[in-house]
């Protein structure tokens, strides 16, 4: 599994992030089967964890399950969820939540630091230059090395870095997002903002709640998706989900590949950026899905597979395109390359 950088930081990440939402039972035999499944991830290169104060027994068992080699992972985990919903301070992302919630998680892992922390969602209770300065002083006390922010629009991503550079605090280095062939709202705004700002894109629900994986649409049954938060019910897709996860089998299918792999590497073809979260029950599901890594969609695959999934960017995204196609708005030159190359590798 190849590497790249964390934002535009230093950090090296892997291409698959690690979903661990699923690590839930505290007991025997399961227990054994996470770390078989953490084994097989590490072997495969992957270095990336992400966990959150909300997922349960999630940080207790990775706690335990690292003891030992914590240093060889990124190690992420997010707050702002409810930590006792009798206490109105025990939520959202203002500063007495963030302090309370990054020490019971630095607790539940046993470790000193977190190498990335991320804002769980927008509250729109609390400034986000407050947030934003609160992560900063964690950075500094060194409890966390890097930031970033889950399920938040693009504009309040946008400001809060800007405010970041402005006041020299420590800006995102990367966004957490739903994205999938069947959920490409990110394409509108929050994956052209990522680019411009050089943020990595950590995909949650990269299967569909295993749509994707053909589980529902007929063929080999392949790997759930363990890292979605909600469970599908097969009676409330649609037929555009199935035409869409029959398509992802018509390729994996010529390819000689599971579908999940193909599904997963569509969304890194999409964006250099993109880190799918995988997640799984079980070894044989996570090495099915880590195979995605070595997986590269030819250009044709993705024309088919994105034609499948009907979307529409909409306005402003069509219409600045269709202006910057024609010669009366920008003249007859169009710029053939950027400025300055990718330097995410």
């Amino acid at each position: 599994m190849r590497h790249r950088l964390l934002g535009r930081s230093g950090l090296r990440v892997s291409e698959l992030f690690f979903g661990a939402m699923s690590f839930y039972e505290n007991e025997g035999d399961a227990i054994g089967e996470y770390r078989a499944m953490l084994d097989a991830y590490a072997e495969a290169g992957g270095n990336v964890i992400d966990t959150a104060s909300a997922y349960g027994q999630s940080e207790q068992i990775l706690g335990e399950l690292l003891a030992g080699r914590r240093d060889r992972f990124v190690l992420s985990s997010k707050y702002t969820i409810s930590r006792d919903q009798t206490d109105p301070n025990a939520a959202g992302n203002h500063r007495k939540n963030l302090v309370s919630s990054l020490e019971q998680s630095l607790r539940r892992l046993r470790t000193d630091y977190l190498d990335l922390y991320w804002v769980h969602l927008w509250d729109r209770h609390t400034p986000i230059e407050e947030t934003m300065r609160a992560l900063d002083d964690a950075v500094r006390a060194g409890k966390i090395l890097y930031v970033g922010i889950s399920d938040a629009p693009a504009w309040l991503i946008s400001r809060a870095n800007t405010l970041a550079q402005w006041r020299d605090w420590t800006a995102f280095a990367a966004v957490q997002l739903p994205y999938n062939l069947l959920r490409r709202d990110a394409e509108r705004e929050l994956l052209p903002m990522a680019e411009a700002l050089g943020l990595s894109v950590a995909a949650w629900g990269p299967l569909a709640g295993g749509v994707l994986s053909g589980k529902f649409s007929g063929g080999r049954r392949s790997v759930g998706d363990a890292a979605v938060a909600t469970r599908v019910d097969a009676e409330s897709l649609t037929e555009v989900d199935h035409t869409v996860a029959r398509e992802v089998l018509a390729v994996a299918e010529e390819l000689g590949v599971g579908a999940a792999q193909v599904a997963l590497a569509w969304t890194r073809s999409r964006f250099a950026g993109v880190h799918p979260i995988v997640g799984a029950r079980n070894v044989e599901q996570l090495t099915e899905n880590l195979g995605a890594a070595g997986l590269v969609l030819s250009a044709e695959a993705v024309r088919r597979l994105s034609a499948a999934a009907r979307f529409e960017v909409g306005f402003p995204g069509e219409f600045l395109a269709q202006c910057e196609a024609n010669p009366w708005v920008f003249g007859q030159t169009t710029p053939t390359a950027r400025a300055a190359e990718d330097t995410r590798g």
